[in-house]
């Protein structure tokens, strides 16, 4: 049986860990904490149980200088403990942690099912033992360009970061030319190609000192500054990547390249949603029939497949039947086209976050809402589509 140690003066925390870990749990004031590793443990009534310490460093509570040195000494004498920290300032803290030996870095606004999920990963030594706590990874992937692929990844990354904020990561692997941060404005200081020549690949608190934040608590691997930088990621970079994310967030959405590359192939083997877009035209549909035929000769076959129709016009010429007939496949879900989601996307906010009203983003909430397990509003496709999308 492990034990937790709760050092804040929120009642509200402490009834949330309680919660989270049961019974096993000592909360102490900011007051109470000793200045050594074995004072702390010793105001436990079973010491050796303890494998856990959770110490609010926010504004009124324990201060933070204290708490790193007192991190570096259980780092140092009592590597099964692991220290975390309570902050909403990550961003700041994370590489002083990091070199104290802190093993993660909890928002106050966490849910209780993901202080679970951390602390219970914590008193296995930062160990997956279990799926539960492996998180979604949905994979966005297209045969060819210009379909709005990343569009619809920041769209549905930011709408299920309304749902898990601070537990959705977004990832940019079209490898030499991701535009995620331009879709989302953000000028990120950290790229990918920082994350793979680093302890970012092996450490949880590296990689979260990396990743660029977004408003709306998504938070996102950006691609390179340059496609020069990006010869020097792998396959096996992603895959090593994705196994920390995917271990680390309840969702991990993923941007790829159009195409079949190393890496799309590395992403799609790691998905448990694959989303295959394509715009309905005659190049774009002979392109995802070749895609899904593919996947299916290599027998890469995630656990659930959505195709997703894009930029549907009724004065285009194809209908949603000749791309059900042409794949053999059904469709689960068309977007329209819409002069509002180029605008917002060049505006750097999601359609889904600046109108959430919106045909269009009424239509992605539904999509959204089949990962995150949520309510979504009716769209035009009503029933005939949305039977098609499995849970």
């Amino acid at each position: 049986m492990s034990a937790t140690i709760l050092v804040s003066p929120s009642v509200d925390t402490a009834r949330k860990v309680r919660i989270a870990v049961g019974d096993d749990l000592t909360v102490l004031q900011p007051q109470q904490l000793p200045a050594t590793a074995p004072q702390l443990l010793a105001m436990v009534p079973e010491p050796d149980a303890v494998r856990s310490v959770l110490i609010d460093v926010r504004e009124g509570a324990s201060p933070e200088s204290s708490v790193l040195e007192l991190a570096g000494r259980f780092s140092e004498k009592y590597p099964s403990v692991k220290v975390l920290l309570l902050t909403d300032e990550a961003e700041r803290l994370a590489l002083g942690a990091l070199r104290h030996g802190v093993t993660d870095l909890l928002d106050p606004d966490a849910s209780i099912e993901d202080l679970r999920l951390v602390l219970r990963r914590s008193a296995n030594g930062g160990v997956n033992h279990s799926e539960t706590f492996s998180g979604r990874v949905i994979t966005i992937a297209s045969p060819k360009g210009g379909v709005g692929k990343t569009t619809l990844a920041t769209n549905v990354a930011v709408g299920l970061a309304a749902q898990a904020p601070k537990s959705t990561v977004l990832v940019d692997l079209d490898i030499q030319f991701g535009d995620v941060a331009a879709a989302l404005d953000l000028d990120p200081t950290y790229t990918l190609g920082d994350i793979v020549v680093g302890p970012g690949l092996t450490d949880p608190i590296a990689l979260k000192t990396l990743l660029a934040q977004h408003p709306s608590g998504l938070q996102v691997v950006c691609g390179v500054h340059s496609p020069a930088e990006a010869d020097v990621i792998t396959p096996q970079h992603i895959d090593a990547l994705l196994r920390l994310l995917k271990k680390e967030f309840r969702y991990v959405v993923i941007d790829t390249a159009p195409g079949m590359s190393e890496q799309t192939l590395a992403a799609i083997d790691h998905a448990t949603d694959l989303v295959l877009v394509t715009s309905l035209d005659v190049p774009g549909v002979r392109g995802l029939r070749k895609e899904l035929q593919l996947l299916d000769d290599i027998e890469l076959q995630p656990a659930t497949r959505h195709i997703v129709i894009n930029f549907e016009d009724a004065t285009g010429g194809l209908t949603v039947k000749d791309v059900e007939a042409a794949i053999e496949r059904p469709v689960d879900l068309v977007l329209e086209r819409s002069a509002k989601v180029p605008r917002t996307t060049n505006q750097g906010t999601p359609i889904i976050a600046a109108m959430p009203r919106d045909k269009v983003s009424r239509t992605i909430s539904e999509l959204v809402s089949r990962f995150a397990h949520i309510s979504a509003p009716q769209s035009r496709w009503g029933g005939r589509h949305r039977g098609r999308l499995r849970p």
